[in-house]
């Protein structure tokens, strides 16, 4: 089956730069995957769908089964038909002849329900995959935010035991120290909330295979590695072969053999019925025999035609509404997703560096006496703040990317 070719590499491209041995408690986005495949209650629900669409073939798949009749006549009357004198006693088998091979239309509507179900397989499977990658993505991104926030903490750190040794000297007043103490608290205060969003992260992530804790510590992977993305013409070839599109095709089929399943009802079925009558009076048998056939069965069934063909046209123009609702949002995270990189490109290039430097040119001057407190501090907090832009562009890349694989079913990158 496409999917199990498919669904192993998707998605996992996210991360080209993850470790082949994973350390102990360190989970992989191709084990989430595996996990999920293997586990996620979602997924599982279609084996038993199928299990009854199976079945129904099998029933809709018989021919029409056999009656057996009793008929007793001309009893407890009066006259001749006083008692059982004059009854007559018929023993009667009875069945239907379908016509126009109605049984096997039965099995196709059948067989085209099971195609579908396959394709919605594949795309619930995408679904399911994709939203387990952005919270991959926003967990490995909540890890890069904890350095940073740990390197926000060491900064204050620095900044409160300059400050102190200013004050002692006497080039300080207590308001600076102060200042400096509560924002200290202020970045600890913010590192605590941290943790806890990445506990409850871990729990996210945990649920797509069933589980209700987290049997890992952190998760491995390149939050800065992007990779480079195929034309978008490319990507939007392979959108238009994506299950997303593929289940309208398959619905399409569904909706014929449901048109040729209700054709077959114009012709009407002939009802047989054959048995062997007993007269008590004469003490005599006989057979019988009769045929049945329903009149005008074209007429009455013109209506569920047309409303069969009716369902079959409506298909088209949802598959062209839905083309043209993915490719806008195809194009969306594909020019997203080359605006973050290019922003991205320029934090990490020109932004961070210059400020980098401008921190250590006024810590130096802070140190000398030649700059005040609040300088410092603008000075870090606009470092600090440059690098959480850098990690925001590097989540918004790979979430921007993870919805592309989504809406294509292969990897972006080349």
């Amino acid at each position: 089956m496409r999917m199990t070719l498919m669904l192993p590499a998707i998605l996992a491209a996210v991360f080209c730069a993850l470790p082949l041995r994973a350390e102990p408690q360190t989970l992989t986005l191709q084990q989430a995957i595996d996990k999920t495949l293997q586990h996620n209650p979602q997924l599982h629900q279609f084996k038993f769908t199928q299990q009854r669409l199976f079945a129904e073939r099998d029933l809709q798949s018989l021919k029409p089964g056999y009656q057996l009749g009793v008929e007793l006549e001309n009893v407890a009357g009066t006259g001749e038909a006083r008692g059982l004198a004059g009854a007559e006693l018929t023993i009667a088998l009875s069945s239907v002849i379908e016509l126009d091979n109605k049984a096997q239309w039965r099995a196709a509507v059948v067989d085209a329900r099971l195609n579908t179900l396959e394709w919605q397989q594949q795309a619930q499977t995408l679904d399911v995959l994709a939203e387990l990658t952005r919270n991959y993505i926003n967990l490995l991104a909540s890890q890069q935010e904890l350095t940073l926030t740990e390197e926000a903490v060491a900064l204050s750190e620095a900044l409160l035991q300059s400050a102190e040794k200013r004050a002692a000297s006497g080039a300080l007043s207590d308001a600076e120290i102060m200042r400096a103490k509560a924002q200290l608290a202020q970045v600890q205060i913010g590192r605590d909330a941290l943790l806890q969003r990445i506990e409850r992260q871990k729990i996210a992530i945990a649920r797509f295979w069933g589980d209700t804790s987290a049997n890992f510590n952190v998760v491995a992977g390149n939050l800065f590695a992007f990779g480079q993305s195929r034309p978008f013409a490319e990507l939007y070839q392979r959108l238009q072969q994506s299950p997303a599109l593929t289940i309208f095709a398959s619905e399409r089929r569904l909706k014929d053999a449901e048109v040729r399943l209700a054709q077959s009802q114009n012709r009407a079925d002939l009802s047989w019925q054959v048995g062997v009558r007993r007269y008590q009076a004469s003490d005599d048998t006989g057979l019988t025999f009769g045929i049945s056939v329903p009149l005008f069965a074209e007429r009455r069934n013109s209506a569920a035609i047309e409303a069969a063909l009716a369902e079959r046209n409506n298909v088209e123009y949802r598959q062209q509404d839905s083309l043209l609702i993915l490719h806008e949002r195809l194009f969306d995270a594909y020019s997203q997703r080359q605006q973050f990189i290019t922003s991205h490109q320029q934090l990490a290039q020109y932004v961070i560096p210059n400020l980098e430097q401008a921190l250590d040119l006024t810590r130096d001057a802070y140190q000398r006496g030649r700059s005040n407190y609040q300088d410092w501090l603008n000075a870090q907090q606009e470092l600090l703040q440059a690098k959480r832009h850098l990690l925001e562009t590097a989540t918004a890349v790979l979430l921007s990317q993870a919805t592309i694989e989504q809406l294509t079913a292969e990897p972006v990158t080349q």
